[in-house]
């Protein structure tokens, strides 16, 4: 009988401890939480590409992130992971902070460490990323103004996320920062209409830009001028496949068909951030052998009129955000000058004409 009232009455002082515990957390449980405290967690998605897909476990190896007191505009937290952590399926980055509210800045990729480099401050306005990897220019025909880029950039994001509540009610409270990439590899080919051999260094590509410092927001500052030279060139051959149309029998399986080989030179450069705002201050120049300049051309308004119809819609900005690839055809006379006839920007044939403008 003793043992019965016992029972009923750690029954009951149980029931009542479990009762004030609910009435603490609000009627709720968090399992794995253990208390009534609020959790915030971070996650990062790389979706701002052509495919619409999030990219960031497969692409992005390193995370800083910087969480900012709105009040005061000043850092209050700052953290840092790196490796294959990033790529585990479900990973956030676990942030401790007051209740508040903060916003919530990203530099993210390998590049914001090794060819980039991030201010080292408390102030939110201080959080600007640079370019690190330049140097003194090598004499020749692009000039001396501003230095000289031809590193193979390790890959650069940025994310941001603005004024957001860090609730004192407990549970785990998830922010998820977008990133956008900021380095985008580009590929130049050079062709003779002749299919006459290419030797790649007989060549010089250079890409003129000031893109080379990124604001807390991403947006470009004011900087030097920047002459990017490719990190890798080569020269090769291909074979075309060119059926003999007067022979009514060239399609029949297993008759030989002409093999041509076309000659090619390539140049391979990784540029800063490309800006819908400066299309007609960016330039592309090819010199030769001679060091004369054979082409000419802003480059981002060739990226930009080879849009798909179905991304018209999308602005121009969004659009070069979300690229991060692209490749350029020249096709050159028997004199090593580009024949301004057309271009291949993307697999896109272009056909250059001629406007006269008043």
């Amino acid at each position: 009988m003793k043992h019965s009232i016992y029972r009923h009455i750690l029954a009951t002082v149980a029931a009542v401890v479990a009762a004030i515990g609910l009435a603490s957390c609000d009627g709720l449980i968090y399992d794995g939480e253990g208390d009534c405290d609020p959790y915030y967690k971070v996650r990062f998605v790389y979706d701002r590409n052509m495919k619409f897909a999030d990219a960031f476990p497969s692409e992005v190896r390193s995370v800083t992130l910087y969480v900012i007191d709105d009040r005061t505009g000043r850092v209050v937290l700052t953290r840092h992971e790196s490796g294959e952590a990033l790529s585990a399926p479900g990973y956030m980055m676990d942030i401790e902070v007051e209740p508040g509210t903060y916003t919530l800045v990203a530099w993210c990729g390998e590049g914001h460490r090794t060819h980039f480099g991030v201010a080292d401050t408390d102030i939110k306005t201080g959080l600007q990323c640079s370019l690190g990897a330049r140097k003194a220019h090598i004499p020749g025909p692009w000039g001396t103004d501003g230095s000289r880029v031809d590193d193979c950039l390790d890959y650069l994001y940025h994310g941001r996320l603005d004024a957001q509540d860090f609730p004192s009610t407990q549970g785990t409270h998830i922010y998820t920062v977008s990133l956008t990439k900021d380095t985008n590899d580009i590929h130049v080919m050079l062709q003779h209409l002749s299919g006459e051999p290419l030797d790649a260094s007989q060549f010089t590509i250079t890409i003129t830009d000031e893109n080379g410092l990124m604001d807390w927001d991403n947006s470009l500052m004011a900087d030097e001028r920047l002459t990017y030279f490719p990190w890798h060139t080569r020269s090769g051959t291909a074979g075309i496949d060119v059926p003999d149309y007067t022979d009514t029998e060239a399609d029949v399986p297993g008759r030989s068909r002409a093999i041509t080989q076309v000659s090619a030179a390539l140049g391979e450069l990784t540029v800063g951030r490309l800006m819908a705002d400066r299309r007609r201050s960016s330039w592309l120049n090819i010199y030769n052998a001679e060091g004369e300049r054979i082409v000419r051309l802003p480059y981002i308004d060739y990226f930009l009129l080879e849009k798909s119809e179905r991304h018209r819609a999308m602005p121009d900005q969004e659009y070069l955000d979300r690229r991060d690839d692209y490749s350029m055809v020249f096709f050159l006379d028997r004199d090593n000058r580009w024949s301004k006839t057309y271009i291949h920007v993307n697999a896109w044939r272009m056909v250059v004409q001629t406007v006269d403008t008043l």
